[in-house]
């Protein structure tokens, strides 16, 4: 099995009110980050901000902004400097009053690459998604970054197979997913335990593609919802290589091979020996 290995990081915070205190610190997490070997840092869906969209109808605009902003281009002089990937989620402020979930994915010679809208968008109570974000369109690229080629979606993106499945025949070798997920206080769901169902299927889209999955998760309660953060890194074959811990903040650090990719992609044959003529339904509505 040859061998390609990169250190990725992932920032796991809990944040306040205080927008710029929450960049400010992030900043100062990805510099520990790449202190520690991280080429590719990813943050946590909406870093900058709490998660507004548990509230029903307010007014977000405030914390939009266009991908050209002053956040990018700070994030792209580290980039730059640190000479590390970084993507960066952010409520994107677009065109025609449209406002987007986006992460950018920022190259470590501080260009970017590209950006991913999200595209499955949640609306339940407390993650009220609808009301705030417009479905991404894009597709779901590739960025094919100086340490690997990586696809980003964006949480509630992770339960879904399709999505993971066209960016592992597009080349991806590590599916990454930003992400603010948690318990609702007071709320005992009948199906079980969500974490376990969330860290399970984005397990389950490593193994059926023979790609690396990390996910990082904000941590702390806002509101109505206690986030429980469990960043982890997961290797081809769904093992876990590091788990971030529930309840604090933490500057994950994982070092993965993604020359296993091929090993499994190869050895279980889960890409070659599709048969999409008989996957027409999955595109009826």
């Amino acid at each position: 099995m040859s061998k390609k290995k990169i250190t990725l990081g992932l920032i796991q915070s809990s944040v306040t009110k205080d927008i710029i205190n929450n960049f400010q610190i992030t900043t100062k997490k990805i510099e520990e980050a790449a202190d520690k070997g991280a080429q590719i840092v990813c943050l946590q869906e909406l870093f900058k901000t709490t998660y507004f969209p548990q509230d029903k109808n307010r007014d977000a605009s405030k914390f939009a902004e266009p991908i050209s902003g002053s956040s990018t281009k700070t994030l792209s002089n580290l980039a730059a400097n640190l000479n590390i990937v970084i993507i960066a989620p952010l409520y994107e402020k677009g065109s025609k009053g449209k406002y987007f979930n986006t992460a950018v994915v920022i190259d470590a010679d501080g260009r970017i690459s590209g950006k991913y809208r999200k595209t499955h968008i949640p609306h339940d109570p407390f993650f009220y998604e609808k009301n705030y974000f417009t479905e991404g369109k894009s597709g779901y690229p590739v960025f094919r970054t100086k340490y690997a080629v990586i696809s980003v979606l964006i949480c509630y993106d992770q339960w879904f197979p399709e999505a993971a499945r066209i960016c592992a025949l597009k080349g991806a070798e590590i599916l990454i997913y930003p992400t603010a997920i948690g318990w609702i206080k007071n709320y005992n769901p009948s199906e079980g335990d969500w974490e376990k169902a969330w860290e399970l299927i984005q397990r389950s889209h490593a193994i059926a593609n023979g790609v690396h999955v990390a996910s990082v998760n904000r941590v702390g309660i806002e509101n109505k919802i206690a986030f429980w953060g469990g960043s982890f890194v997961c290797d081809s074959f769904g093992n876990v290589l590091k788990k971030a811990n529930n309840n604090k903040e933490e500057v994950l650090i994982a070092e993965v091979d993604l020359g296993m990719n091929k090993k499994i992609q190869n050895d279980w044959g889960f890409l070659k020996n599709r048969r999409p003529d008989s996957y027409k339904r999955i595109c009826g509505h």
